[in-house]
């Protein structure tokens, strides 16, 4: 049975969808069975992962298959022990169907049962087929967002060294104690990840400090720090990346700590 985890933060910026992507891949070549799901409009999981428009899956994203509750039918194989569900600019428009049954392409569909636990119950039928699944969320809080939560046992906190996210921190974590109470998953922070850490910025050293002094027990002790090849991931990927050793580089350590903390559960 799958072991699903979050990444998330309701801010912009934080490195979500390259760790999404990143993690993914350290896992399906540590030989693990691995389904990553885009929950984020934008669309950026989904390119980093098939090389390829994120509007090419219209009709055939992870949108249909919530309102359908048919994940198979809209797994995207990535390449072996790596799977993807795709989103595309019209999963935005998530809400609008839960609460009127219009599509975007216009049809009726009227959705009943639980809003927040639409992903969850879709997930159901494929989670004995991965080892684990990997969702990718916006930068918001929002439909998408709380479907996620509810979906997973764990969530990795994404925490950019600056005062915005800083204060972003507690109200996420709240959203995880909510998901805890609202799904079916015992839904939990399994660790902040600071992240996109300039070594050059005194500021940034301070709230790394500080996010670790008020939450000792939950940050990693891995922090990322800003690199080209990472930076440059979205633009050249995975395959045929001749940087691709590098920008997983920063990541190595993290991933064993993540791996540590799922088996210590």
């Amino acid at each position: 049975m799958a072991i699903t985890i979050t990444l998330g933060i309701q801010k912009g910026g934080c490195g979500k969808s390259t760790t999404t992507g990143i993690l993914s891949y350290l896992l399906k070549e540590d030989g693990y069975r691995v389904l990553a799901i885009d929950m984020d409009s934008q669309g950026n999981l989904t390119e980093l992962l098939t090389d390829q428009p994120s509007n090419e899956f219209v009709g055939k994203s992870v949108l249909e298959a919530m309102q359908h509750n048919d994940a198979e039918s809209y797994i995207v194989p990535i390449n072996e022990n790596l799977d993807l569900l795709p989103a595309n600019n019209f999963l935005a428009m998530l809400p609008r169907w839960i609460y009127t049954g219009r599509t975007h392409e216009g049809e009726n569909l009227p959705f009943a049962g639980n809003p927040l636990l639409i992903l969850d119950k879709m997930l159901d039928q494929v989670r004995e087929k991965y080892d684990f699944i990997i969702i990718d969320t916006p930068p918001a809080f929002s439909e998408q967002t709380t479907n996620a939560l509810c979906a997973s046992e764990y969530v990795v906190v994404m925490f950019e060294c600056s005062n915005w996210c800083y204060s972003a921190i507690p109200n996420f974590i709240e959203s995880v104690d909510g998901a805890r109470e609202a799904g079916k998953r015992n839904t939990q922070v399994l660790g902040i990840l600071r992240t996109m850490n300039d070594v050059r910025r005194s500021d940034a050293k301070a709230f790394n400090e500080l996010i670790a002094e008020d939450f000792p027990d939950k940050v990693f002790e891995t922090i990322i720090t800003r690199k080209a090849p990472v930076g440059r991931l979205s633009l050249y990927g995975f395959n045929e990346n001749v940087e691709l050793k590098k920008a997983l580089e920063p990541y190595k350590d993290f991933y064993k700590e993540l791996i540590q903390r799922v088996q210590s559960k």
